[in-house]
C-alpha cells in the first residue's frame, strides 16, 4: 500500500513536493486507510509509525482545515475517523490562527458552527466533547472582537428543538470557557484578559443585575443575546432536570450533572448579587438532596466552589450564607452525613469522598459564623450548627475531622462564640475527641485493626505525609484544648486529670506487665501516657493563658488557689507513682516540669520536690537489654534537659537553696561516677541559676559566674592543647584518628564489604573507647554549654546581656584563635588527601567511613526503632567503629559550629575582630567540597547566622569574603552534586543502590533548598535595612581590652563617624542588605552564577524561587552608563547621606551582570522551559524571560540576539513580540502570554499536553486530592535552627535522624 511508504518520501523532500504530494483528490481515501493501519490490532509496528507520521504531514499542509471539516461533518464517517478530522482543525486554529486572514477567520467559525448544529445523541462524548473545545478555541482567538455574536449563536443551539444533547454541548462550551478565561494558563488568553472575562460575565449575568451592581459601568463591546444570562438559564434548566426522573433517565440526569459543573466553574467569580437573584442557592441544595449520588457530589463541589469565598459582605452573607444556618439545611446536612458514612474495612470510595468534601464545606460555613457573628440574625439557632459540627469532627476518619477541627480552634478563640459555646454540652465530647486524637497513630503496629488508622492508611500516600498530616492534627487538637481550658478552666481541668488518673492506674489493662525483653518505646501504654500527658501539658497552657487574661477578684483568686491546691496534691501522688517503662518515666517527668513551671511555679516546695527526683533517683544502665538500655540513656538525657529547663524558669527560688545543690553536686561528681557529659550538665545548672537570677546585680552575677568559665577559659590558654592544635598531623594525633588510620589499614576494610558482619578484636574494642575519651579531654562541650546558656533567649541591653558580655569578652580572643584551628582541621579530615596513614589505593574507603547513616521515611526499610536497633547491634563490629570515628569528627565540627554561633549573639566582641573575616572563611570553606551534603547544609545555616547576626556598619568589613567563597564552594558543591545524580541515574541500580540513590538525592534536595532559602533571603527587598546592635557607649566601653595581641578591634568610635550625636540615626545611613550584596561585585558574581546553575536543577521547589528572586532583581541592574554615578572601587561608601543610598548600581558594576543575564541566565530559562521536568514552572521562566527582555533590550542586543539564534525564530516574530512587550499599560501576566507565545514551538510540552491542566482542570481535582487535604498533608516550614542541632526532617517532608552522636558516652 503506497500510504506506508510515501510519508517518509515527502518527509524526505522540500515543502513544495511534501505540499504536493498531499495536496490531491486521493488524500482522503488514504487518510482513511492510514487511521485504519494504526487502529487494527494486527499491524506492524513500522506501519503503524509510517502511517502516524504521514497523519502529522496532513496536519501541516493549507487544506488541513478543509480536509479535517470534510471528515468530521459526515455522520456516516467511523468516529476515529471524524475526530481525526477535528484534530486537523483544532491544530490549524491553535497554530496558524495569525497566519489566515480574517476570510479564513469567517470560515472556520462557521464549519465549527455547523459541526455544533450537526451534534446528536449517537455521537460518542469524544467526539461532542471535541467539538466543544474547538468552539472554545476560536472564542479564545477571535470573541468579543472580530466575534460579536457568539451569545446569539449559543442562545439558538440552546433553544433548538429543546434537545437535550445541544443543551448539553452549550453547557460543555460554557463551562470550558470559563475554565480557560479564568482559571486556565493558555497564553492565547492571557493576552486577551481583559477583553474575555469581561465579556464572559457580561454573558452569564442577569443584564438588571449588572446594572444595580455596576450603575457607572462603562459600557464595553455588545456580546450579550438577551437580557436573562446564563446563569439564570441554567438554574432554570436545573431546577427542571431535579424534578424530574433522575435515577431512571440518563439524559436528564448527564445533563443536570453538566449544568452543576457550569456551576461549579462559576461560582467562584459569579457576581453574588446574580447568585441571588436567580436562586441559584436553593436550586444547587435541592440538588444536594437528590436521590442520586453522582448528582449529589456535583451539586455539592457547585456550593463548595461557592462558600470558599470568603469575601460575601453584609446582605450577600444575609441572603446567600445564613440561610444554610436554618433548621431545614442543617436536618439535611445530618441526612447526608449519616449517609455518606463509611467503614474503614470496606469503603464506599463515592460516599467517602463526598464526606471528605461535606467537611470542607461545614468548614467554610464555620469560618463565616466566626467572621459574620455580628450579622448573624436572631432567628439562627447557632447550637444547632454546633452540634453538626461536633457530629462531623468525631467522624473517624482524621482526614474528614481536620477541616471542622481547624474551625473549631476558630470558633473557640472567638470573643463573641466562645464563651457561648462553652455554656454548652457540646465542649465535653469536643474535648473528649481531640484528647482521644493526640495518640501518635504513626507509631502504631501495621496490623493494627483500629479504623482511625485504618482510614489514616488509606489516605496517605507516604510516611512523611502521615507524619505531616498527623502533626498538623495534633496542633490544632491542642489549640482546642487550650480554648476550652480558658473558656472552662476548672470543670476542664478536673475533666483532664481525671482521665490522665484513669489512663495511669490502668495501663496494662489486658496488657502483659512490663519487661525489658524485646523492649519497645513505642508500646501502647507508653503511648496512651505520651497522649494523655500532651492533653495535660495543652491544658496547662489554657491555664496560663487564663491566668493572663482574668482579673484579680475575689472569685477568680478563690478558684485559682483551689484549683492549684487539687493539682498540687495531684501531682505529690504522681510523684510518688512508680513506672517501670523508662519512656513512661520520661514523659511523666517532663509533665511534673511543666507543672512546677506553669501552674505551681508560686509553690516552691513542689519544685525542690520535683528537682531531689531528679537528682536522686538516677536510672542505672542495663546493657544486657540494648534497647531498654536505649530508652534509659534517653531518660538520663531528658532529666539533664529538665534539670536546666528547671532553672531557666525558676532561677530565683532555685538560688535560695543554691548553696545546697551546689554541695552536693560536688559530692556527686567527686564520687567518680559521673561521667564528662553528666558533670558538664550540673555545672551547667548551677550557671544558669546565678545567669538568670533577677535577685544578683551585674557586677555579683560576673563574679560568681567567672569560676565556671575561668578554668574552660585556662583549658583554651594550654599550650599543650594549642600544640596539640597547631598542625593537621598533631590534632590527627590528639584526636587518636592516626591509630584509627593504622587499624583501618591492618585489617584491610577497604576490602571488607559488610562491616557489619565483622566484629571487633580486643585491639579495636580499645580504640574505639579511646577515641570516645580523647574528645572529653577538649574544652569543646564546656565551652559550647556555658556559652549556649549565657546567649539564649536573652534580649539585647538586658542586664542578662551585660553580665555575658563582661563575662566572655576577654576569652574570645584565644578561643577563636584555637577554635578555627579546629574547624579547619575538623573539615581537612573528611579530604582524604591528607590520611596519610592510608596508602592511595585505600583512600576511597575515607568517604565511606565519614558518611553518616540515615533513617529516611518513605525511603528506608523498616521503621525508626528497626534502624536504631540495628546500629546497636552493630556497634561492636567495624561498622560501630566507623561510626565513633565520624562522631569523634562530627563532635569537633558541629560544637565548634554552635560556638561560633553562640558568639555572634555578641556583636562586636565577635564581629569587631578586624582581620577574623578571611580566616573564618577559609576555616569554613576551604575544605567545604569534600564534606556531604547533609553535613555542608549546617554550614549553610551557620553562614546564615553570621549574616543576620551582622551589624549593619560592619557588614563591608565582615561579609564580602564570607559570601563570596561561600557562594563559591556552595555552587560548586550543589551543581557537581545534581550532576553525578543524573549521572546515576542513566545506570540501571540494583534494589540497595536505588535506595542509597533515593536517600542521596533526598539530602541534595534539602541542600539545595537550605542554600536557595538563603539566597532569598539576602536579596530579600522587604528585609529591613538596619538590625538592631548594641549601644555605641556599649561598644566605647570594651574597646582596647577586647582587643586580642596584635588584634585591632572595629568599634564605633575609631571608625565610623556615626555616633549619637549624628545627624542621621544608623538606620539612614546603611543600605540594604539586598543592595549592598547588589553593589559588591565579589559577592553578587558568586550568587547569580549558582541562582543559574539552579535554573537548570530539576527541583521544582527551588527553581521557583530562584526564578522569583531573578525577576526581583533584574530591575535593578537596568541602568544607563551615560547618568550612572562613579562606584568609587568596588566598596560601597558607608558614610554617604541618604539620598545616595538609592541611586543606581554603578555601571561598572551593573555592564558585566546585565550582560550575563541577558545571555546565560536566558538560556538556561529557555533551555528549562524546553524539558518535560519544569512544565509546572513554564509560567515563572515565561515571567523571567519577559523582565529580562523588557528592562534590557535597549541597553544591550544580547537578549534579542540569544532569541534570533533559536531554531525556526522568525525576526519580525521576535521584533512584534518585543514590540508589544513594551507597549505602556500591559499587565505583567499578558507579557508573559507573548514570551510563552513566542516560544510555543521550543517548549518541549505543554501544560496541558502533560495533562496537568486539561480543558477542564477543576473536574479532575474532583476526583484527587482536595487543596485543604493537600495542605494538611505538608509539614510546616522548618525554621533555621541553630548550628550544632541535629536535623530531624528534610526539605521535602521526609524525617531523617542522623546517628550522630549515637556512640558517644552518655
Amino acid at each position: 500500500m503506497s500510504v506506508q511508504a510515501q510519508p517518509s518520501q515527502a518527509s524526505q523532500g522540500g515543502q513544495g513536493q511534501q505540499a504536493q504530494y498531499l495536496d490531491d483528490s486521493t488524500i482522503l481515501a488514504r487518510i482513511n486507510e492510514a487511521l485504519k493501519i494504526i487502529h487494527y490490532p494486527y499491524s506492524q509496528n513500522d506501519q503503524r509509525r509510517e502511517a502516524l507520521a504521514f497523519l502529522e504531514d496532513v496536519k501541516t499542509i493549507p487544506l488541513a482545515p478543509s480536509h479535517g471539516y470534510t471528515l468530521a461533518i459526515d455522520p456516516n464517517s467511523a468516529p476515529t475517523i471524524r475526530h481525526y478530522g477535528l484534530s486537523l482543525l483544532e491544530h490549524s486554529i491553535k497554530h496558524r490562527w495569525h497566519d489566515y486572514p480574517d476570510a479564513q477567520h469567517v470560515t472556520l467559525r462557521q464549519w465549527v458552527l455547523g459541526l455544533a448544529e450537526k451534534v446528536s445523541l449517537q455521537d460518542p462524548p469524544y467526539i461532542r466533547n471535541k467539538i466543544s473545545q474547538l468552539w472554545v478555541e476560536v472564542a479564545k482567538r477571535s470573541w468579543a472582537q472580530e466575534w460579536m455574536d457568539m451569545d446569539q449563536l449559543l442562545v439558538q443551539i440552546w433553544n433548538s428543538q429543546d434537545s437535550v444533547v445541544h443543551k448539553e454541548l452549550v453547557l460543555s462550551i460554557l463551562e470550558m470557557l470559563s475554565e480557560e478565561i479564568f482559571n486556565g494558563d493558555d497564553s492565547v488568553v492571557e493576552v486577551r484578559d481583559g477583553v474575555l472575562s469581561k465579556a464572559c460575565v457580561e454573558i452569564f449575568t442577569p443584564a438588571a443585575v449588572l446594572t444595580e451592581a455596576f450603575p457607572k459601568r462603562t459600557a464595553g463591546p455588545d456580546v450579550r443575546c438577551e437580557s436573562e444570562g446564563w446563569i439564570s438559564r441554567i438554574t432554570t434548566l436545573l431546577g427542571q432536570c431535579l424534578e424530574s426522573d433522575l435515577q431512571n433517565n440518563e439524559g436528564i440526569r448527564t445533563c443536570a450533572i453538566r449544568a452543576l459543573s457550569v456551576f461549579y466553574s462559576i461560582m467562584p467569580w459569579a457576581i453574588p448579587k446574580a447568585i441571588i437573584a436567580c436562586s441559584c442557592v436553593p436550586t444547587l441544595c435541592n440538588g444536594l438532596a437528590s436521590s442520586h449520588v453522582a448528582v449529589q457530589k456535583a451539586a455539592l463541589e457547585a456550593v463548595h466552589a461557592l462558600y470558599s469565598r470568603t469575601n460575601f459582605h453584609g446582605e450577600e452573607f444575609v441572603d446567600l450564607v445564613v440561610p444554610l444556618y436554618h433548621q431545614d439545611f442543617i436536618d439535611l446536612c445530618r441526612r447526608l452525613f449519616d449517609w455518606s458514612r463509611v467503614d474503614a474495612d470496606d469503603i464506599d470510595e463515592d460516599k467517602y469522598q463526598f464526606s471528605k468534601k461535606f467537611s470542607e464545606l461545614m468548614s467554610c460555613l464555620g469560618n463565616y459564623m466566626d467572621r459574620r457573628y455580628k450579622a448573624l440574625p436572631e432567628s439562627v439557632d447557632k447550637n444547632a450548627f454546633f452540634e453538626l459540627l461536633l457530629l462531623v469532627v468525631q467522624s473517624p476518619s482524621l482526614v474528614v475531622s481536620i477541616p471542622v477541627l481547624v474551625t473549631w480552634t476558630r470558633l473557640l478563640s472567638s470573643e463573641q462564640l466562645g464563651p457561648e459555646i462553652a455554656r454548652t454540652p457540646i465542649v465535653g465530647p469536643l474535648l473528649e475527641v481531640c484528647s482521644s486524637r493526640l495518640l501518635r497513630y504513626e507509631s502504631l503496629p501495621e496490623d493494627t485493626n483500629d479504623q482511625t488508622y485504618l482510614f489514616l492508611v488509606e489516605d496517605t500516600d507516604t510516611l512523611p505525609e502521615r507524619h505531616a498530616f498527623l502533626g498538623n492534627y495534633r496542633r490544632y487538637s491542642t489549640q482546642v484544648i487550650e480554648a476550652i481550658v480558658q473558656l472552662q478552666l476548672t470543670g476542664a481541668m478536673t475533666h483532664v486529670v481525671g482521665q490522665t488518673e484513669k489512663v495511669l492506674q490502668n495501663l496494662y489493662d489486658g496488657l502483659p506487665s512490663f519487661s525489658p525483653v524485646n523492649y519497645s518505646k513505642s508500646s501502647m501504654p507508653a503511648l496512651r501516657v505520651d497522649a494523655q500527658c500532651t492533653v495535660l501539658e495543652s491544658a496547662l497552657k489554657g491555664y496560663v493563658k487564663w491566668r493572663a487574661e482574668q482579673e484579680q477578684t475575689e472569685a477568680t483568686l478563690q478558684e485559682r488557689a483551689t484549683l492549684e491546691s487539687n493539682l498540687e496534691t495531684w501531682c505529690n501522688r504522681l510523684l510518688e507513682m512508680g513506672f517501670d517503662d523508662p519512656a513512661i518515666r520520661k514523659r511523666i517527668l517532663q509533665l511534673l516540669v511543666a507543672f512546677s513551671t506553669t501552674v505551681l511555679d508560686r509553690k516552691p516546695p513542689f519544685m525542690f520536690k520535683v528537682l531531689e527526683h531528679i537528682l536522686m533517683t538516677w536510672p542505672g544502665s542495663h546493657p544486657e537489654h540494648k534497647m531498654y538500655n536505649e530508652a534509659i540513656k534517653d531518660l538520663q538525657s531528658e532529666s539533664m534537659i529538665e534539670l536546666q529547663r528547671l532553672a531557666s524558669k525558676m532561677p530565683d527560688h532555685l538560688l535560695d537553696v543554691y548553696d545546697q545543690l551546689e554541695a552536693k553536686i560536688k559530692e556527686m561528681v567527686s564520687s567518680g561516677s559521673v561521667e564528662e557529659k553528666r558533670q558538664v550538665a550540673y555545672q551547667s545548672f548551677l550557671f544558669i541559676i546565678i545567669h538568670r537570677s533577677t535577685r544578683l546585680n551585674t557586677a555579683t552575677k560576673v563574679e560568681r559566674l567567672r569560676g565556671f568559665v575561668e578554668p574552660v577559659q585556662a583549658l583554651w590558654q594550654d599550650e599543650s592543647l594549642q600544640q596539640a592544635i597547631s598542625s593537621y598531623d598533631s590534632f590527627v594525633q590528639l584526636m587518636a584518628l592516626d591509630k584509627a588510620q593504622r587499624y583501618i589499614m591492618s585489617r584491610r576494610m577497604n576490602d571488607i564489604k559488610d562491616w557489619g558482619n565483622q566484629p571487633l578484636d580486643e585491639e579495636g574494642l580499645t580504640l574505639q573507647a579511646e577515641l570516645e575519651e580523647r574528645q572529653t579531654r577538649l574544652p569543646l562541650r564546656s565551652t559550647k554549654t556555658f556559652l549556649t546558656y549565657s546567649v539564649e533567649k536573652i534580649e539585647k541591653n538586658s542586664d542578662k546581656y551585660e553580665a555575658t558580655v563582661a563575662l566572655w569578652k576577654d576569652s574570645f580572643p584565644v578561643i577563636l584563635r584555637n577554635l578555627l584551628q579546629f574547624l579547619t582541621h575538623a573539615h581537612a579530615t573528611h579530604n582524604a588527601e591528607n590520611w596519610s596513614g592510608l596508602t592511595p589505593e585505600t583512600r576511597p574507603v575515607v568517604s565511606r567511613v565519614l558518611t553518616d547513616r540515615f533513617w529516611q521515611a518513605g525511603i528506608s526499610e523498616g521503621s525508626k526503632d528497626d534502624f536504631y536497633a540495628r546500629v546497636m547491634d552493630k556497634k561492636g563490629t567495624l561498622e560501630g567503629l566507623a561510626s565513633t570515628i565520624r562522631g569523634a569528627v562530627r563532635f569537633v565540627r558541629e560544637t565548634s559550629y554552635a560556638i561560633i554561633y553562640c558568639m555572634t549573639r555578641l556583636d562586636l566582641q565577635f564581629y569587631g575582630f578586624e582581620e577574623l573575616p578571611r580566616p573564618l572563611a577559609h576555616a569554613l570553606f576551604a575544605d567545604s567540597f569534600c564534606l556531604s551534603s547533609h553535613q555542608l547544609i549546617n554550614i549553610i545555616n551557620l553562614l546564615r547566622y553570621l549574616v543576620d547576626n551582622c551589624p549593619v556598619r560592619l557588614r563591608e568589613h565582615f561579609l564580602p569574603p564570607l559570601l563570596a567563597m561561600g557562594f563559591q564552594q556552595i555552587d560548586t558543591k550543589v551543581n557537581s552534586e545534581w550532576e553525578a545524580l543524573h549521572a546515576s541515574q542513566e545506570v540501571q541500580a540494583s534494589r540497595d543502590d536505588l535506595t542509597e540513590e533515593m536517600k542521596a538525592e533526598s539530602i541534595l534536595r534539602q541542600l539545595t533548598y537550605a542554600a536557595v532559602l538563603m539566597l532569598a533571603d539576602l536579596l530579600d527587598p522587604a528585609r529591613p535595612t538596619y538590625q538592631e546592635s548594641l549601644p555605641y557607649q556599649e561598644t566605647s566601653s570594651y574597646q582596647g581590652s577586647l582587643a586580642p595581641r596584635g588584634r585591632r578591634m572595629l568599634t564605633t568610635s575609631q571608625d565610623w563617624s556615626d555616633g549619637p550625636n549624628s545627624k542621621n540615626p544608623p538606620a539612614r545611613k546603611f543600605p540594604s542588605l539586598r543592595k549592598f550584596c547588589l553593589m559588591q561585585s565579589a559577592i553578587v558574581e558568586p550568587l547569580l552564577m549558582f541562582c543559574t546553575h539552579a535554573i537548570r536543577m530539576r527541583d521544582t521547589r527551588c527553581c521557583s524561587v530562584v526564578l522569583r528572586v531573578f525577576r526581583s532583581i533584574v530591575p535593578e541592574f537596568h541602568v544607563d552608563s551615560s547618568n550612572a554615578p562613579p562606584s568609587n572601587g568596588t566598596s560601597w561608601d558607608m558614610t554617604e547621606d541618604v539620598k545616595e543610598l538609592n541611586t543606581p548600581i554603578p555601571a561598572e558594576v551593573a555592564h558585566p551582570i546585565r550582560e550575563f543575564v541577558s545571555s546565560e541566565v536566558l538560556k538556561a530559562c529557555i533551555t528549562s522551559l524546553h524539558e518535560p521536568y519544569f512544565v509546572d514552572l513554564q509560567k515563572d521562566l515565561g515571567a523571567l524571560i519577559a523582565s529580562i527582555i523588557i528592562h534590557y533590550h535597549d541597553l544591550t542586543e544580547t537578549p534579542i540576539q540569544v532569541l534570533l539564534s533559536l531554531p525556526n525564530m522568525r525576526p519580525e516574530d521576535v521584533k512584534e513580540t518585543v514590540g508589544r512587550l513594551v507597549s505602556p499599560g500591559l499587565h505583567s501576566r499578558q507579557q508573559r502570554a507573548l514570551v510563552l507565545e513566542l516560544l510555543k514551538d521550543l517548549k518541549g510540552v505543554s501544560i496541558s499536553e502533560m495533562g496537568k491542566l486539561d480543558k477542564t482542570p477543576r473536574q479532575q481535582k474532583r476526583h484527587g486530592r482536595s487543596k485543604m487535604v493537600q495542605e494538611f498533608m505538608t509539614a510546616l516550614p522548618p525554621q533555621p535552627r541553630a548550628p550544632g542541632t541535629v536535623a530531624t526532617a528534610d526539605g521535602d517532608g521526609s524525617a531523617i535522624e542522623s546517628v550522630a552522636g549515637l556512640f558517644e558516652q552518655h
